[in-house]
């Protein structure tokens, strides 16, 4: 367990206690919300994706062995929650011509010498919901591609093709971003 406060917070939230609810909210806030913008495509998306989160995460928290971290339990639960709403949109999505997704991308910002992390953000929102969540599953959270297709409900030709015009989308992204 990370610390005797946290196992206080913990405790409270398992007796539904408001102020523990909100002191946990608070302090895993800023870690929650750079997890869901990965898989989002606005600031709001990934704010109502961490506020569906934490409602799992209160409803649960029972079931949190306290003799473990509890960031990597919160970022499961967030990954879900974030599949979750890619499914809950997916309809919508068939409707979108993906492949197009290059010739949409539009970078107002300059760089001059690095990218940011929050440039970096801002260039996997802008892809499509389906490459961005097979990209975050795949790169960032680790995920074999046979694990991502039966989260997703496609294939695993469809999860290595999604990675890989993700990351040619990302790659024009960049190198449209360094000439600007």
């Amino acid at each position: 367990m990370e610390s005797t406060s946290l196992e206080k917070i913990i405790a409270g939230c398992q007796k539904w206690d408001r102020e523990s609810q909100q002191k946990l909210y608070m302090k895993y806030y800023a870690y929650g919300m750079s997890v869901a913008l990965r898989y989002a495509d606005s600031r709001d998306q990934a704010a109502e994706i961490l506020n569906d989160s934490y409602m799992k995460v209160f409803e649960n928290i029972k079931k949190f062995d306290v003799n473990r971290s509890f960031k990597p339990w919160l970022r499961k639960i967030i990954v879900n929650t974030a599949i979750n709403h890619y499914h809950k949109n997916k309809p919508k999505l068939q409707l979108h011509e993906m492949d197009n997704e290059v010739d949409v991308v539009e970078h107002e910002e300059t760089i001059e010498s690095s990218i940011s992390y929050d440039e970096i953000v801002g260039m996997v929102q802008q892809l499509s919901p389906a490459y961005r969540a097979v990209f975050n599953l795949h790169t960032i959270e680790g995920y074999k591609h046979d694990e991502i297709a039966e989260m997703l409900g496609i294939s695993v030709g469809t999860s290595k093709s999604n990675l890989a015009k993700a990351k040619k989308n990302l790659q024009v992204m960049l190198e449209k971003s360094l000439t600007e």
